[in-house]
């Protein structure tokens, strides 16, 4: 990995051959005003990627300040159009109901007002086999009808994306949202998504500020002049994921992502790695029926 081969324009290419900006800006427990603004923070930044969800209430004030952004041109001065915008959204709950599904993703592009949602994604695994594969075939309707553009899954566990697998759907999903960072570095579920393609974004890619003093972070953010944050988005970086950091605050969104002047060694790595708790800083639905 070259020390300068990550920033805000870097991008992965999905397994549908779009690409998508490897550090997204995550929009999770954020009031809609503070979306907004946090919104219109990071596309000043340089952030192109954002992540919403039905259940964060905040799908509205995120597009509306994408769409302030691109019409204006003072704030706008590399001319960006829709298209160099990712905006994601999820699914919050699963149903039986194919005709509630695709009403719930209709619902979601009108509300954000951007035309179209880039990723879409089931939230999670709740409420079973049959309204994880019907949500899924809503999902795939929704692509090819043009309301959305790419469909994954969040928090996933390995037997969830076997059985999707096993349902032969005719489009696969692109991306799996879990928790991931190293105190909880989810081999099994990212070994499970390496086999089929599948792309995996870590939310929490900082387990929530929770391990920030641990030693190893510590001794490790002074030996690569760095803070805490970018050590571990970094982390993300390197193991090829797409970290979602948050943060309300401008200084912030700036710093996390300033990950381009150094590289973890391999050695380092491993120790980060080997940090491992299964710590999960809010929920894990991952082992649901």
């Amino acid at each position: 990995m070259s020390s300068s081969s990550f920033s805000l324009a870097s991008k992965v290419k999905l397994p549908d051959g779009r690409l998508m900006p490897q550090i997204q800006l995550g929009l999770y427990m954020m009031s809609g005003q503070e979306a907004k603004v946090a919104v219109q923070f990071g596309l000043a930044a340089g952030y192109r990627g954002f992540d919403s969800a039905q259940w964060y209430r905040n799908e509205r004030e995120a597009g509306q300040a994408i769409r302030q952004f691109l019409a204006n041109s003072a704030e706008n001065t590399e001319g960006l159009t829709r298209e160099d915008i990712f905006f994601t959204s999820k699914l919050a709950n699963n149903s039986t109901s194919y005709g509630t599904v695709r009403k719930s993703i209709r619902q979601s592009v009108e509300t954000c007002g951007l035309g179209y949602i880039d990723l879409f994604l089931l939230h999670s695994p709740y409420g079973g086999p049959e309204a994880r594969l019907t949500s899924w075939k809503a999902l795939e309707d929704a692509i090819d009808e043009g309301e959305v553009k790419s469909g994954g899954v969040s928090n996933f566990g390995v037997g969830h994306i076997e059985e999707l697998i096993a349902s032969k759907p005719r489009i696969t999903p692109v991306v799996n949202q879990i928790e991931v960072h190293p105190f909880n570095t989810q081999t099994e579920i990212r070994a499970i998504c390496s086999k089929y393609g599948i792309v995996i974004e870590a939310y929490a890619p900082l387990a929530r500020a929770m391990r920030m003093k641990h030693p190893v972070i510590v001794e490790l953010s002074k030996k690569y002049s760095c803070t805490p944050a970018q050590l571990m988005v970094r982390w993300s970086l390197q193991h090829g994921l797409v970290p979602l950091p948050k943060s309300v605050k401008r200084e912030r969104l700036l710093e996390n992502v300033k990950v381009g002047g150094f590289e973890i060694s391999d050695t380092d790595m491993k120790r980060m790695d080997e940090l491992d708790e299964k710590l999960v800083t809010d929920w894990d639905p991952t082992d649901a029926p």
